[in-house]
């Protein structure tokens, strides 16, 4: 298990990706949240179990019904201390 932070390029900002994105991963009991960056991004920060890391990769990809998702970033962050239930919409 790891926490990494994730930046969503493209369409993703003003299409629902959050509240989408956000469902599906409470669905699949993911921890962490989810914000728009002031440059047009979006930011994950998620804890991810390595056998689940391909299903939260295509999740963030396949977005929302309007989004369109050109690239996905990502990093592990040593240090994370989160105190979320659950996954949540920030910003």
């Amino acid at each position: 298990m790891q926490w990494y932070r994730f930046i969503v390029y493209g369409k993703v900002q003003g299409v629902f990706y959050r509240k989408s994105v956000s469902q599906a991963l409470m669905k699949k009991q993911f921890k962490g949240y989810i914000q728009n960056l002031d440059d047009g991004t979006v930011e994950v920060v998620a804890e991810v179990f390595d056998d689940d890391f391909e299903t939260f990769l295509t999740i963030l990809k396949e977005g929302s019904p309007l989004s369109s998702v050109e690239d996905v970033k990502y990093e592990v962050i040593d240090d994370a201390v989160f105190h979320t239930d659950g996954f949540e919409i920030r910003k």
